[in-house]
């Protein structure tokens, strides 16, 4: 290449930056995205999000915010820290005009850590609700919404792992474990994780076209966008199932726990007939789905133990079980050591005496500590 033909390629280059940035300040994009980061916030489901929305706002992997926009809220001069560590620095004030958004993201993170939002990021998205802006809460994300009265009267997305703590905190709200995300009128809610790209790549659809949404899976090298209704991936307790019927009763199951659901429930719910659950329910976990279940109550009685004072008696009916006696046999059965035992012994047992002692997919479980919260 002579050095004219490269003077004029690194000109054209500068010309196209410079045509790319007047036009982001110029035209309103198709798409405006706002961010509200809370202390300790994900960084994977922002990073993820953005990502997916910049490879849709222009051609090739240009990055330049032409059809798409998005602008994380704060104080300039205060970086907010996410879970792993890194803080971001805010782009625009809470004072930023909104009336441009499309949506405004509040992305969550660690829970119990205290307050999520300062008081003038709280300010900030109370005037989006009342501007009418659709609120999307990622992550945890949704406790906010849930926290700042935004939920009422509206179905919520929550992933299974946080899906206790939602009930516990708002009693008289619908959490919904089952889904990726939930639409429920001027309000969005994602369980997080990479649902969050599959969330961003159907807002990128509905306001840019199916081309661009599939543009930005690809180059993230992710699967197209999965519907809002494909379930969650299932609690860590069983091994990898591929199944989806089976996935949706394991969550319907971990939903249930003081009030377990009949067999024949959880199979209409499914629409298939209670004999031919209990046959795929049996094929890809290696067990019954009732004794999955009762594994699964026994787990929960065993956590309960170890965190909470609260009475043996007390937790065998919070885990279903009809008494105090027939939690405990089965407990013994499982774990080898009575629930007494247990919390007598909460500082000095060793971890190995309350793994299960059962074959089939409860062994697989024993190696999993994940499954014991």
């Amino acid at each position: 290449m002579s050095a004219v033909t490269g003077r004029k390629a690194r000109n054209d280059k500068a010309g196209d930056r410079r045509t790319g940035n007047r036009l982001a300040g110029s035209r309103r994009p198709a798409l405006s995205v706002g961010f509200l980061l809370t202390n300790n916030f994900t960084l994977t489901a922002l990073s993820s999000f953005i990502d997916a929305l910049r490879l849709a706002a222009d051609e090739g992997d240009g990055s330049r915010p032409i059809r798409c926009r998005w602008h994380v809220l704060g104080e300039p001069d205060a970086p907010r820290k996410s879970s792993c560590g890194i803080a971001v620095a805010p782009d625009a004030p809470y004072d930023f005009d909104l009336s441009g958004l499309d949506y405004l993201v509040v992305v969550g993170g660690l829970l119990h850590r205290g307050p999520q939002l300062d008081a003038q990021g709280a300010a900030c998205l109370a005037r989006a609700a009342k501007a009418g802006i659709p609120l999307v809460g990622v992550c945890t994300g949704s406790f906010v919404l849930a926290r700042s009265g935004l939920m009422q009267d509206r179905a919520c997305c929550v992933s299974w792992y946080h899906f206790r703590d939602f009930i516990e905190e708002f009693p008289d709200l619908v959490p919904v474990a089952e889904q990726l995300f939930v639409e429920d009128r001027d309000r969005i809610t994602c369980s997080g994780g990479a649902g969050v790209v599959d969330l961003a790549a159907h807002l990128i659809e509905r306001h840019l076209g199916a081309s661009a949404a599939q543009k930005a899976m690809h180059i993230l090298q992710v699967d197209p966008g999965r519907a809002a209704s494909q379930s969650q991936p299932p609690p860590p307790v069983g091994g990898p199932v591929v199944d989806d019927r089976v996935r949706r009763a394991m969550l319907m199951m971990e939903q249930n726990l003081g009030q377990p659901l009949a067999m024949e429930e959880i199979a209409a719910r499914l629409a298939i007939s209670t004999r031919q659950f209990e046959r795929i329910f049996q094929s890809a976990t290696g067990m019954s789905p009732n004794r999955f279940y009762r594994l699964l109550r026994l787990r929960y009685g065993l956590w309960m133990l170890k965190t909470s004072p609260r009475s043996v008696t007390d937790v065998a009916y919070e885990a279903g079980f009809a008494d105090c006696a027939h939690f405990s046999r089965h407990f013994r059965e499982v774990f080898g050591i009575n629930p007494s035992q247990v919390r007598k012994q909460a500082e000095t047992v060793d971890a190995d005496l309350i793994l299960p002692m059962s074959g089939g997919s409860a062994q697989r479980m024993q190696h999993d500590p994940r499954f014991y919260g």
